[in-house]
């Protein structure tokens, strides 16, 4: 595609809508999930076709611009929005297909969690995916994908089984175990670093419509007694289950929540099963019994009931900060300092959820997929700061940092989570990702990337050729 540096040429040849500063929408269109980033495309490209995504980084190129991709914009680091540059904009491909024979979807890269879920469930499946329904389904499965069923299916990644993308020099390809097999792997875990995903294909599983759901609730101090009967506790979950510790979760102002308890800081464990509810049951009663907790709520729920239950703490335009790490055990030495700092969140929206990575998880080999982390069964503890508040935004930044310092001496992977760095720098990055499948990464970038376009990311950058 030659490249032409006409706006008129490249509108007229565009097929989505084009935003540029003072346009109707340009505010709306340029702003991410976090209300922290500030930042001014000199162009917004909302693309209706791969072609277009095409068109818009050929124009970026001829201008010299850099670009970002926005597919839901659900990001601390702010990245799908480009400060001076092209952002592309995927939020209108968002059409979900679901193959009910063959258990798949076709799903597009400006697809939504919630947009996903609908379709699927119209049809009692469900696709791996995380835990706030207005997630973008793009990052989200770019970075691993870890939610509600990766003990049951492992991750996003581990349930793609293929992906239309958009190359830097404006190709189109289709990345599967049998085409572009390299680019295939890094996209499973290697972020955006090697084009714009315009489709993904996923396998689905038969979830809901209705779940078992149980919340137990213990007040701060309880923390070391509760952690310890959740490290001997979730070990015996069977793979059709899940569970969520919540450290220094706010009790919401809920009709099933105690009036007393309103508000107050504690902690929790959450608990879902995807079988018969008495087997849900049996598998929570060990909670009550050995650490009576201040207050629980047991009742079946709508799946996609359960992938909005975390929407009301993180909704769209709030001020975020969050870094994370993985951790194999829930050691005697992790449990006093989420015991003595985990609660200390200012605002009601700040806590540490940690996810127990197990289950199917395990079952897929280190080398498969290019997921930052250990396929061993541990956990990934996640420090969220957030409110509406800039001050108490600010304070609780300072925590989250400290919480993060005083578990790090015990981390098994300090680098944490891509798709949970607020701050992504270059060595926080390969360190998640660890040496041999960094170099990896970097030689497939450098064959799908070698310009490095795609960096507004958890970068990685080309080898040296």
């Amino acid at each position: 595609m030659a490249a032409s540096s006409n706006p008129e040429e490249f509108r007229s040849a565009f097929g989505g809508t084009i935003f540029e500063p003072g346009d109707d929408g340009y505010d709306e269109a340029r702003s991410p999930w976090n209300g922290d980033i500030d930042h001014r495309p000199v162009l917004i490209a909302r693309c209706s076709s791969p072609g277009d995504v095409a068109l818009a980084l050929d124009y970026a190129a001829s201008k010299g611009l850099e670009v970002s991709v926005r597919g839901g914009a659900h990001s601390y680091r702010g990245t799908a929005v480009t400060d001076g540059g092209v952002m592309i904009d995927l939020s209108a491909l968002n059409t979900v297909v679901v193959d009910v024979e063959a258990k798949t979807a076709r799903v597009g890269g400006g697809t939504t969690l919630a947009t996903l879920d609908a379709a699927t469930q119209e049809h009692g499946l469900a696709a791996p995916a995380g835990v706030i329904s207005h997630t973008g389904v793009a990052g989200l499965t770019l970075g691993g994908g870890m939610g509600w069923l990766t003990r049951l299916a492992g991750l996003s990644i581990d349930n793609l089984l293929s992906a239309e993308v958009v190359l830097a020099n404006g190709e189109v390809v289709r990345a599967s175990a049998e085409s572009h097999p390299d680019l295939f792997w890094g996209l499973r875990g290697g972020g955006g670093n090697f084009g714009v995903v315009t489709e993904f294909e996923f396998r689905l599983y038969e979830i809901g419509p209705m779940i078992s759901f149980g919340m137990f609730f213990w007040g701060l101090e309880s923390g070391r007694e509760v952690l310890r009967l959740a490290r001997d506790y979730i070990p015996t979950l069977p793979p059709n289950s899940a569970v969520l510790i919540g450290v220094g979760l706010s009790a919401p102002p809920a009709p099933f929540v105690p009036e007393e308890f309103h508000g107050r800081k504690g902690h929790a464990l959450l608990v879902v099963g995807y079988g018969p509810p008495d087997d849900h049951a049996e598998m929570v009663s060990p909670l009550r019994e050995q650490v009576p907790p201040l207050f629980e709520f047991l009742t079946p729920m709508p799946f996609t009931a359960l992938q909005q239950l975390f929407d009301e703490d993180a909704p769209w335009g709030v001020l975020g900060y969050e870094k994370s790490l993985d951790i194999d055990d829930l050691s005697d030495e992790v449990i006093d300092v989420l015991a003595d700092l985990g609660g200390g969140g200012t605002s009601p929206m700040s806590f540490l959820p940690i996810f127990s990575l197990a289950g199917r998880f395990t079952e897929i080999s280190e080398d498969d997929t290019a997921f930052g982390g250990s396929r061993s069964p541990h956990y990934t503890v996640n420090i969220e700061g957030a409110s509406h508040d800039r001050e108490i935004f600010e304070t609780d930044r300072a925590w989250v940092r400290s919480v993060f310092d005083a578990l790090s001496p015990y981390a098994s992977n300090v680098g944490g989570y891509v798709n949970f760095m607020a701050e992504a720098d270059a060595d926080r990055v390969r360190t998640s990702y660890g040496p041999d499948k960094y170099d990896r990464l970097a030689a497939v970038k450098a064959t799908y990337d070698p310009g490095n376009v795609f960096h507004l990311n958890a970068n990685i950058k080309p080898a040296l050729t």
